[in-house]
């Protein structure tokens, strides 16, 4: 038996029309909102349910650790051994996932799976040519998941990936139309060498029948050789693709470096179940200072994912790609006719391997009018802290009220307003005060003119 321990900060996951999507979200707490997806991945990589599985005498797997927070994802790792107590499977991952079900009244519900209990892993087992590996995952609370493995003579497989899930669980699935156990099952078909180990950090999804799973920080290896998991990886195709990353030592850790080039500049947007709610379109430029080294990282939108959330108090664009675990702008309504954004939270990976995390809820940019968007087509930057900067360019953003998925009247920040039209009418008018001095002038000198002739 294994137990559930430590909580720890969640993620939000909720459902768009048809789709539905997942996302970690800052330690405070997110409000339950609806999200979007950029693209769609169906291989293994992608977002947190902490338990850590080790091997222990008697029985071949241990729960270390389970993290739910406020809203769940979870991380694992398992280390699965033989009858000999050496390794024949390992795996180190992380998942969150979401279910959307109809309820008696026709209506849909997305939930977030946020206290799974204990879980038990019998069925995970190391196979062989005939009868493949396994790792199995149950909890009390009625969900299971399983991984399949096949192997050939040169290679291995992630073959499929199946959730399963009880809506006759009052609890999670309230007023739940249709009662039962259901099962989603993905094929997958993944081959990797053998005696590599899988890696991909991107996140992917499976999606299919209201079930949402994303994946990423994926480290996997069926089929271990002599018990010693591999060092050699094998990556998945968006982890072959990183950000270039131009590393420039500075004097302080306070020092920016001078932008190389302008990032390209790329449209986001976030959707509900009404259409769009939240639209972006931006070029982004990462400033990051860590240990006197500084870094410019240009965002390049073709490689970079987006989800995000709409509400009516706040919403959320997530960034992420290979190298970034999520780069959050987390926009908020002001005396209930602004907006701004107030939050800035990122993870990502430097060109060293370290891991460099920022978070800021207490920003006041890009304000503007609530049914307004707001544009600054200058370079701006926010700046988050004094290690993490980001430049902007040609900016556009509009988090709330979208219409027909269509920014309205923007309202410019100060560096676009026009005030080049001012020149030519501020030299008229200075021209015209020096016009008018020098008649009242001449007028005054002409009248004294005149009464000195009459005193003569």
């Amino acid at each position: 038996m294994t137990r559930a321990e430590a909580p720890s900060p969640g993620f939000c996951s909720t459902v768009v029309g048809g789709r539905w999507l997942s996302f970690p979200v800052s330690p405070e707490p997110f409000p339950w909102c609806c999200c979007s997806r950029h693209r769609r991945h169906r291989l293994l990589c992608g977002n947190m349910v902490c338990f850590r599985l080790s091997p222990v005498p008697g029985s071949g797997l241990v729960l270390l650790c389970l993290v739910l927070g406020a809203v769940s994802s979870y991380t694992l790792e398992l280390n699965l051994t033989d009858s000999e107590k050496a390794t024949c499977l390992y795996a180190k991952w992380q998942m969150n996932f979401t279910i959307c079900y109809e309820t008696t009244s026709k209506n849909y519900i997305t939930v977030n799976i946020s206290d799974l209990g204990n879980a038990t892993y019998s069925g995970s087992v190391c196979g062989d040519y005939q009868n493949g590996s396994k790792i199995a995952v149950q909890f009390e609370s009625g969900f299971s998941w399983i991984v399949n493995f096949t192997k050939e003579v040169s290679t291995y497989s992630i073959d499929s990936i199946s959730f399963t899930y009880d809506t006759s669980d009052n609890t999670t699935f309230p007023d739940a139309k249709e009662k039962g156990r259901f099962t989603v099952y993905d094929t997958v078909a993944f081959e990797i060498p053998l005696n590599d180990i899988f890696r991909c950090n991107s996140i992917s999804t499976l999606e299919k029948n209201c079930v949402v799973q994303h994946y990423w920080d994926v480290h996997v290896q069926a089929f271990v050789q002599n018990g010693t998991v591999s060092t050699k990886e094998f990556l998945c195709d968006k982890d072959k693709t990183s950000t270039t990353v131009v590393p420039t030592t500075v004097p302080s850790p306070t020092t920016t470096p001078t932008p190389k080039e302008k990032p390209e500049i790329g449209s986001y947007s976030v959707n509900n179940g009404n259409g769009t709610c939240l639209l972006a379109t931006m070029g982004l430029q990462l400033n990051i200072t860590q240990d006197k080294v500084a870094s410019i990282i240009n965002i390049n939108p073709n490689t970079t994912d987006f989800t995000g959330s709409c509400h009516s108090q706040t919403a959320l664009l997530r960034l992420n790609s290979s190298n970034i675990k999520y780069l959050d702008f987390v926009f908020a309504v002001e005396n209930e006719n602004r907006f701004y954004l107030k939050e800035v939270n990122v993870s990502m990976y430097l060109v060293n391997g370290s891991v460099f995390s920022i978070a800021n809820n207490n920003l006041t940019y890009w304000d503007a009018p609530l049914g307004s968007s707001y544009m600054c087509n200058k370079e701006q930057t926010v700046s988050v802290s004094g290690a993490f900067q980001i430049n902007t360019f040609d900016l556009r953003v509009q988090p709330f009220n979208v219409v027909e998925g269509k920014y309205s009247t923007a309202e410019e920040c100060s560096g676009d307003s026009d005030l080049s039209f001012l020149i030519p009418v501020a030299v008229g008018v200075a021209l015209g005060f020096l016009i008018i001095v020098v008649f009242i002038s001449y007028m005054i000198g002409r009248r004294k003119s005149r009464t000195g002739y009459q005193s003569v």
